[in-house]
């Protein structure tokens, strides 16, 4: 690599450059649906949005109106009124509902002068585009109720524009603050761990070409296959702690164990990407991209900037000091930093006197661990539950409204059953209006609510799906219509989560052995048994304590969200076995121990940096890394193993390949 270094120079600049355009370019070809495929809601969601062009797994807008206390809402002239304004409001191809077209109760507020409609808008896809459109059309629907209204007080809420007004309330100066200081932390790190400017550069120049390089791939592979956009999240992150941690190496052991860590974690990936879910072959797949190019840059460009730290170093003038003696002399190799430099006594003398000191606070680790892993057990997935998606804002204001009325936050996540051709909807609609935890089921009779034949009933649950009694409520409705001739889907927002659960979390028991299994034979294969035991061991448990944060954090701790978004926790617990393994494998072929907290401190400084602020589906996936690489730097404590014993010195990389 030395001898060819500016072809090799030349050739990562055109990765970065290059590749960073193509992958830009490339973002379409990923699924933004962020929903999982192949369930049987799934199925029936997409039957509904071919036949009937919106709604199914977008949630509706609710549009909310109380009226002065002397009127009556169930009157034909109010009900009516209010329907036809919210029809024209919504305009024309979107589907609307209300007590006026279905005469139910369930539409009208316990205080007798609250009534609320759901509203599906003509553009509503559940990709980025689609509900982009969504919550552009809540404005516009706000604004048309209030000039038709203007006796009512109205609102217009929905999941949608819950989420939309947490991602634009912005940061305030609290969090804008704490931003700059996690960005002047990471520098700060950084400048104190490498103590020159290539040495802060290095790490991140690497961690660059190793995104847009497993981003083209992805893109690549997502020409032939349905890849999730969760890998955006996902393969930046994951380059940044693997480069940091990579380039505090010295030269002797960063090659070796990159390529086995490499090895390990490719080997991982590429099991759970031959699972079928999308979400777990996305995983894999960005997983398997990062390991290779991640070993590739570690392999090729990173001997490139150790020579060039090195040149730097030897012309900077330093002042004469006291030679050392040899019992205490360092050794520093190149591109390694001053925090490396360990004198040789230190390294074999005796640990005794400060062995019981140390290993308390290794044992408080490992209980905290084995604590947070326990509390994975309990994770619920899910959007979460509606009052914790923004505190203030248009529909935030309408929520507040609807609950005060006494009604539940699960008219924000309805059902909807297509019911095929030569069934009856009414029929169908009284049964599901039977089943325990429903509002209301009503088959509207208007021609947007029926095409060739077929109809859609819409069912408002009482408890929100991501919780336990809504669950039930989604599983006892579909036992409750299965029985059905000709046979009915249950699609709708609310079955998303359901969806998540039984195509994508009851695979984990198989999924996460196996890629276990094939990351410990690969590392048996390149080091020793021992080793591959303690690193694949470590990397489950800060996994599966990372999901365990996540659980404490969010749906126990002060948010309440109830849930976690059903996709973080994997998109975590991926990146948590990774930078483990990669950790573990470097320690053991000798690197130094300050090279894992380093990694772990600038990863979290870093992923805080960009994503800290107000919305909550962010939050989560932020403090999840956050969380992932303090689990690690912690799980690292209690298995500091030996270091291995002498290996040949290879003399080329590809040699050692």
């Amino acid at each position: 690599m030395l001898r060819h270094r500016v072809s090799f120079g030349v050739a990562w600049l055109l990765v970065l450059l290059l590749g960073g355009a193509a992958a830009v370019a490339g973002l379409g070809r990923l699924d933004q649906s962020f929903t999982a495929s192949g369930g049987p809601g799934h199925r029936a969601n997409q039957a509904i949005q071919e036949r009937y062009g919106n709604g199914a797994a977008v949630a509706p807008l609710v549009a909310v109106a109380s009226w002065p206390a002397a009127t009556d809402v169930r009157t034909a002239e109010t009900a009516g009124r209010f329907a036809d304004a919210v029809r024209r409001a919504a305009g024309p191809g979107a589907r609307t509902v209300s007590f006026a077209g279905t005469g139910d109760e369930g539409f009208l507020g316990a205080d007798g002068r609250t009534v609320y409609a759901l509203v599906y808008p003509a553009a509503g896809k559940p990709d980025l585009a689609g509900l982009a459109a969504v919550e552009a059309a809540a404005g516009t629907l706000r604004a048309g109720l209030r000039s038709a209204l203007p006796a009512a007080r109205v609102e217009v809420t929905g999941v949608l524009p819950l989420q939309h007004d947490s991602a634009v309330a912005g940061p305030g100066p609290a969090i804008l603050a704490m931003k700059a200081g996690c960005a002047l932390g990471l520098l700060v790190l950084l400048v104190l761990a490498f103590r020159s400017p290539l040495g802060v550069l290095a790490p991140l120049l690497l961690a660059g070409v190793t995104s847009v390089g497993a981003l083209v791939l992805v893109e690549a592979v997502a020409a032939f296959t349905e890849i999730s956009f969760i890998v955006v999240y996902l393969v930046p992150v994951t380059a940044l702690v693997l480069a940091v941690h990579r380039w505090a190496q010295p030269p002797e052991t960063a090659a070796r164990s990159a390529v086995a860590a490499g090895a390990a974690g490719a080997a991982a990936c590429a099991v759970l990407a031959l699972f079928p879910a999308a979400f777990l072959r996305s995983v894999g797949v960005a997983g398997l991209a990062v390991a290779a190019v991640g070993t590739a840059a570690t392999l090729t460009l990173a001997p490139v900037l150790r020579s060039a730290a090195t040149r730097t170093t030897r012309r900077t003038p330093t002042t004469r000091t006291k030679r050392a003696t040899p019992a205490t002399r360092t050794s520093r190799a190149p591109g390694t930093t001053r925090a490396a430099r360990t004198p040789r006594t230190a390294r074999t003398a005796p640990l005794r006197a400060g062995r019981w000191p140390r290993s308390v606070p290794a044992a408080v680790g490992l209980a905290l661990l084995v604590l947070l892993a326990g509390a994975a057990t309990q994770l619920r997935v899910g959007n979460p539950e509606a009052h914790a998606l923004v505190a203030a804002g248009p529909a935030r204001d309408g929520l507040d409204r609807l609950t005060a009325a006494g009604v539940p936050s699960g008219a924000l996540n309805p059902l909807e059953v297509l019911v095929p051709s030569g069934a009856d909807a009414e029929a169908v609609a009284a049964r599901a209006a039977r089943v325990p935890g429903v509002r209301l089921a009503a088959a509207p009779a208007a021609a947007e609510w029926r095409r060739d034949g077929s109809a859609v009933v819409v069912v408002v649950p009482e408890e929100e799906p991501m919780t336990a009694a809504g669950a039930a409520t989604v599983t006892a409705l579909r036992s409750a219509l299965s029985g059905g001739a000709p046979a009915t889907q249950v699609g709708g927002s609310g079955v998303v989560d359901r969806d998540l659960v039984d195509g994508v979390y009851r695979l984990l028991p198989y999924a996460v052995p196996a890629a276990a299994l094939a990351a410990f034979l690969a590392l048996a294969a390149l080091t020793s048994a021992g080793t591959a035991t303690r690193a694949v061991s470590g990397a489950l448990l800060a996994s599966a304590a990372s999901a365990g944060a996540l659980t404490v954090l969010w749906q126990w701790g002060p948010a309440g969200t109830g849930a976690v978004t059903g996709w973080v926790p994997l998109v975590v617990g991926a990146f948590a076995f990774c930078v483990s393994l990669d950790r573990s494998v470097a320690s053991a072929a000798g690197g130094p121990s300050w090279a894992g907290p380093v990694a772990a401190g600038a990863g979290a400084l870093a992923v805080l940096a960009v994503g800290i602020g107000p919305q909550v589906e962010l939050a989560m996936l932020v403090s999840g890394f956050a969380m992932a690489v303090l689990s690690d730097a912690l799980a690292g404590r209690h298995r500091t193993p030996p270091v291995s014993p002498a290996r040949p010195t290879y003399r080329s990389s590809f040699q050692l390949v």
